[in-house]
């Protein structure tokens, strides 16, 4: 089932988002648990963020990833050296692995992606052998992903249209409190406990922020890139305003903030 996230280039995403999902990898592994010996599947690897920063932990005995996307399939292959690590093309909904075959199956940063999201905290469960943990973390973008929101929030001042693009960013499935967790619970977890987790978004400049974006890298640069030139110059020019917010241009820190859970396979 493909996922709702629109892909460009895997360099674009990295700048974008998968520089951030890098940091906040060791936080989901942490709130996960990992033992010596155990197989890991990652299910949405994207460029990689949380398979690799899994592979450095030498005590693991397998890693297996995977994608939707070709183009993000492609990039992980190419930087992965670790022989431990296996990543192929496949649908979230429809796992090719065998009942039990993992200790633990995580998700980074792409439920909120898949459109029948349960399905996929289904499959996750199905592959994970009984006792052993399912974890997944989505952001929030309601209230916890200020940098995006400065962008969202002056061009509905601008464009009547970005109301409509606002209200489906921020409410994206599985974002809502609570979500999470009840998907984890009405697909058969056990001991189900969710968090939140929290990282910085740092830039070095607008243009850091911006030039993703403005390429047509993700929702927002879907959005963007599809308004006309005029309408595009002047949102900019807001979206430049709101992110110097009086001083010169320079680095800035967004807060972000995720939603986290995990549960047990029953048995």
């Amino acid at each position: 089932m493909p996922s709702s996230f629109n892909v460009g280039s895997a360099e674009g995403y990295d700048q974008i988002m998968g520089r951030w999902s890098r940091r906040l990898a060791p936080m989901l592994i942490d709130f996960a648990g990992i033992g010596d010996g155990e197989s890991i599947l990652d299910v949405g690897c994207g460029t990689g963020s949380l398979t690799f920063t899994l592979a450095k932990h030498a005590g693991l005995k397998a890693i297996a990833a995977i994608d939707y996307s070709d183009v993000f399939v492609e990039a992980a292959i190419r930087a992965n050296s670790d022989p431990r690590i296996t990543i192929r093309q496949a649908d979230a909904c429809a796992l090719p692995f065998a009942d039990g075959e993992f200790d633990r199956a995580l998700s980074l940063l792409v439920l909120h992606f898949v459109p029948e999201a349960g399905k996929a905290v289904a499959e996750m469960a199905r592959v994970v052998r009984p006792g052993g943990v399912v974890a997944a973390a989505v952001w929030d973008h309601y209230g916890g992903m200020s940098g995006m929101r400065l962008l969202l929030d002056t061009a509905a001042m601008i464009d009547p249209k970005a109301r409509a693009v606002r209200h489906r960013y921020a409410f994206q499935p599985m974002m809502r409190l609570g979500e999470l967790r009840s998907t984890f619970v009405g697909n058969g977890l056990v001991g189900v406990e969710d968090i939140s987790l929290t990282i910085r978004m740092d830039y070095s400049s607008f243009d850091d922020y911006w030039s993703p974006i403005a390429a047509g890298e993700g929702p927002l640069g879907k959005y963007v890139a599809g308004l006309d030139g005029g309408l595009r110059e002047r949102l900019a020019a807001a979206v430049r305003d709101a992110y110097e917010a009086g001083e010169v241009d320079g680095p800035r820190s967004f807060a972000s903030v995720a939603w986290a859970c995990r549960g047990r396979v029953a048995g």
